[in-house]
Formats: C-alpha cells, structure tokens, sequence
C-alpha cells in the first residue's frame, strides 16, 4: 500500500462544476479531507448549463437537498424531454422523451410491438409516451406510476439557473466547513515527480494540495497549460464551433420541455425557467458570420431580451486524458459536447461520481487512474456518438449555400464505426445494442433515430407471440391508460407554484 496519504484537496474554479465537486467530496468524505475551492468574482463562468437530465435528481438526492428548495432557489422548471424542430425535415418536429415508451412484453421492447402493428407513420409512436404527452399538454405531476396500471410513472429533469444553482451549493459547502480563497491563480508548481505541488494567487499566497481538481473551464489552467494531456478534437464530425446566448423575459405557459429548433447554420436552444427563458445559438463559423448569427438569435426570441447575447467560442472534443498524475479535470476543463442533449452537467456529476468511486484514500494508483481514464473516455465516446447521430440523420433539403455546406455536410461525412453499427442494426431489426452502463437508454435511440426519418425494415420475431387483435388491443388500452393520466394531471405553472 501506498502510504502517501490524500488529505488536502485544491478545486481550482468554481462555478457550477466547482461547487457541484466540492459539496458531494465534502458530503462524503468530510471528516477525511481538507477541502479548499479557490475561485476569483473577475473571471465569469459559462453558466449556460440550464437544461439538464434525469440523472440530477440522484446527485441532489445523496446531497440531501429538497427538490422543492431546489425548485424555489434555482427558479428552475420541470423538464419532460426535448423537442427537435427541423431536424428531420423542415417543418417536422419529434421529441427525445424521457422515460418509458409504452410497456415492454417478455424479452421484447414496446417498440417491436408498435413495429409489428405497421403504424402509418412514425408520430404514432409518441402517443405511447407519458413524458410526450404531460408535456405537450404542459401538464407535470411526480408520479412513480400510473395508478392501477402497470405501466410507469413520469421521469423528470429540470431546466434552471446554473448561477443560483452554484450558489446554493457554494452555500452548502461552507457549511460543511469547505474553504473558500478569493483570488486568481498566476502560477503553479510541480514536484520532481511532476505531480502538482502547489498553486500561487496573484497576491501571492501558496496554497499547497495532496490532489487537485481542475474546474477551470476551457481555460484548463492545470490538466492542459501545467500537465499538457493533450486534446482529442472531434471538429470533423461536430462541425459547430460557437454560440450566443442571451436571455429573455419570460412568456406564459412554461413548457416542461427543452426546444432545439435547427437553422441554416446551426441550432437554436430555447429554456424555459420560472423569471425568465434561457436562449442560445449553435453554430459554425464556417458558414455563418458572427453578427449574422447573433441577428438570427435575437430575431427568433419569444420575447424582449434581458441581457446582451454574449459570445462562446469552443473545440468539440476531450482530453486525452483526464486524470494525470495528481490532478482530474472536471466539466468543461476535461472536454466539451455541445448542449444538444444536455449532457454538460451530467459529464460533471458522472466525473465527479467516478472520482469518489476511485478516490486515492491512500495514495494515487495507476490503475485508479488507468480505469477512470477508460471510463471518461467511453462516456464522451458514446454521448458524442449520440449527438452525431442528430446531424447525421438530418433530412434538410438544400435551400440555402449555408445550409448545404453544413446539413449536406453531415449527411454525407463518414461517422465513428460504433455509431454506424447501431444505425445499421436498428435500420435492418429495429434493435438497438447499448452498453450497460451506457447514459442513454433504448427508447432515447429509438425515438431520435424514427424522428430522423429511419424505419426499421423488421422487428424482433417475439413480437409476432401476441395475435393482431390482442395487440391492437393492448396498444389501445396503453394509449388510453396516457391519455387518462394526463387528463388527471395539474398544469406544470400550478404544480410549481404549490410547492
């Protein structure tokens, strides 16, 4: 055993990723470790991580953090899914629902059953969804099943305020006897071991750590301007490079679900919170000029802007590594996906998880380090596979020179293997092959890739054990057994303002 024992943690950044490591390492390791977060109020944060994904729920959960307390402090709203508009075809629009699609039977999916049913088109298929349904209805109620049936309840995330959420962990935190230092870091030093020895602010105060955790942004002050790991860039297959978000004033009747609305050059996100709507502009630089892009956010609000649209430059990609030596990257210093499926925070909470899962109690291993690498690099792997898939499957015709260079573009560029192995698989059977651990469920791939235009040429041979009359029963009564839950259920404004 390796005697060096940790103790004193650095986290070099706040923000959402800094306060997010700091409050879960504090909650469970706070009589282990020291804990120091050093953060300077002069360098702003992206703060635009406002839509997230189920998975958050667990991550408050463990914190002990009230999802009501949650929902006041943050402003934030409930989140059912997200819609693509313009993705498949101009003027088509699907939704990523979360949660379940109808009710599996045996081994087989619901949706070789739907399959089997020959649906006229693949909208159909969306009326077997709960989240789809509650949300296009703006209805929300936190419910495990639908009572007296077997089929399962809502699945929710949240769209809120990256700023207010970071305060209230910041808050958290210090009560947790977390350290906070003000101040900007201009230096750091390494050890003969080339391990970070320490960290030196401008007021020229040492601070020295056991281990250090990189929260710094695209700025990656230590894992890539101190350790240089080196970056992975997957530009060629996610072309965007850039984004404008702004803010709006808010409109009536809050949608529980994420809009992404596909243009020329790039795509639009619009988030809904309870003061205000959060609005952006992907895009790429290539064949959109800044100001142009800037134009056609603010001529596509909903309402009057509250803030300038400010501008976000980045690289699509990952370290190559993101743990070395004594130092982890976290969020957007480890790599960057765009917000497509709203995968930011949950690269955070999933590093951060990783980490205290491989926490070098007493000393650093290489194989902790070996087996955190893997497990990062499979993750951002398979989410950007996910989010490829998006653009490869668009169906765009082509109506401008822009619009050609980019769609065209993607339509017609190769794609990593893995992901052409699941298109063509679902093409042929309608299955779909994940991981186990992999974040994105069966029904996320089924519903983006028929929202894209793929209908499977067969399905699952078990599908055909159910006679046709007994399946066209079964799916009316799934379908029914929706309808009546939603009915049953209180506006998503009037279930907020109860709590």
């Amino acid at each position: 055993m390796n005697n060096n024992k940790i103790k004193d943690i650095v986290i070099v950044g706040g923000g959402t990723s800094g306060w997010m490591t700091a409050a879960m390492l504090v909650r469970l390791f706070k009589s282990q470790l020291n804990i120091t977060l050093v953060e300077s109020e002069d360098i702003g944060t992206i703060g635009v991580g406002e839509a997230t994904i189920p998975p958050l729920q667990i991550f408050n959960s463990v914190l002990g953090i009230n999802e009501a307390d949650f929902i006041k402090q943050t402003q934030a709203t409930y989140k059912l899914g997200i819609e693509f508009e313009n993705w498949g075809k101009q003027q088509q629009t699907y939704m990523h629902a979360f949660g379940n699609i109808g009710k599996d039977i045996g081994f087989s999916q619901f949706h070789h059953y739907w399959l089997k049913s020959n649906p006229l088109q693949a909208a159909d298929f969306w009326q077997y969804s709960l989240n789809y349904q509650a949300a296009k209805h703006n209805k929300f109620d936190a419910i495990d099943s639908i009572a007296g049936s077997p089929l399962a309840g809502i699945t929710h995330a949240y769209h809120f305020d990256a700023g207010l959420y970071a305060s209230l962990l910041r808050n958290y935190s210090e009560n947790l006897a977390v350290k906070r230092i003000e101040g900007r870091i201009t230096a750091s030093k390494l050890n003969q071991d080339g391990h970070i020895e320490s960290i030196t602010l401008s007021d020229n105060q040492c601070i020295k750590g056991d281990f250090f955790i990189d929260c710094s942004g695209f700025t990656a002050l230590l894992i890539e301007q101190q350790l240089h790991v080196g970056y992975e860039n997957w530009q060629h297959w996610l072309p965007c490079d850039s984004a404008y978000a702004v803010q709006c004033e808010r409109v009536e009747s809050l949608t529980p679900y994420t809009r992404s609305i596909a243009h020329d050059a790039g795509w639009q996100w619009r988030i809904p919170l309870q003061n205000r709507t959060g609005n952006g502009l992907v895009y790429c630089s290539q064949f959109i000029s800044d100001d142009d892009a800037k134009a056609l956010l603010l001529d596509n609000l909903d309402a009057k802007p509250l803030t300038e649209p400010r501008k976000i430059q980045f690289t699509t990609g990952r370290r190559k590594l993101q743990w070395h030596k004594n130092c982890v990257a976290i969020g957007l210093s480890s790599g960057f996906l765009e917000p497509l499926e709203s995968t930011s925070l949950h690269l955070v909470q999933s590093a951060i998880i990783r980490l205290t899962k491989l926490f070098p109690h007493h000393g650093i291993q290489q194989a902790n380090i070996d087996e955190f690498n893997r497990q990062s690099a499979l993750e951002f792997e398979q989410i950007r596979d996910f989010i490829i898939l998006h653009y490869h499957l668009n169906q765009r015709s082509n109506e401008s020179a822009e619009q050609a260079d980019l769609w065209q573009r993607c339509r017609e560029m190769d794609i990593p293997k893995s992901l052409k192995n699941k298109i063509d698989l679902f093409k042929a059977t309608g299955t779909v092959t994940r991981h186990q651990d992999e974040l994105f469920t069966e029904a996320a791939w089924v519903q983006v890739m028929l929202g894209q235009g793929i209908m499977p040429l067969d399905h699952n041979p078990l599908a055909n054990s159910i006679q046709p009359e007994d399946l066209s029963e079964f799916l009316a009564n799934v379908k029914a057994i929706i309808n009546r839950a939603v009915d049953n259920m209180p506006d998503h404004e009037q279930y907020i303002q109860r709590l």
